[in-house]
């Protein structure tokens, strides 16, 4: 149940960065910098990348590579919509892996159940 927990931790600390994405983006349509809020996801999405690196590696790199492209120079309208389709990749990728988790779980307890059912003694 490890896997678990590393995902729900990686999906909480996914969801406090989509909530900087859309602040990011009302400050950028405001007129207001968005500088630190752009400097507060870059050191997020590394945070979020180690946690999931040991169990799950290709979600990682994933977030790495989101995190690679908000440093791209283009537009901020271009480096928004990035950042949002990150996110929501990365959010997709997660909830895969915890279907995942949960289907291969749900297999190993059946199979230790009928072990027990099969074992008279």
């Amino acid at each position: 149940m490890a896997k678990m927990k590393t995902l729900d931790e990686a999906m909480l600390l996914l969801q406090r960065i989509h909530g900087l994405v859309e602040m990011y983006a009302m400050a950028i349509k405001r007129g207001q910098p968005g500088g630190p809020l752009l400097q507060n996801l870059r050191r997020t999405f590394p945070t979020l990348s180690e946690n999931l690196k040991g169990q799950f590696g290709m979600i990682s790199d994933q977030v790495m590579a989101v995190n690679l492209s908000t440093s791209r120079g283009a537009s901020e309208a271009v480096r928004i919509r990035t950042l949002r389709e990150g996110v929501a990749q990365i959010k997709q990728a997660l909830e895969i892996a915890v279907t995942t988790v949960k289907d291969r779980h749900a297999v190993a307890e059946e199979s230790r159940a009928e072990d027990r059912a099969d074992d008279p003694g």
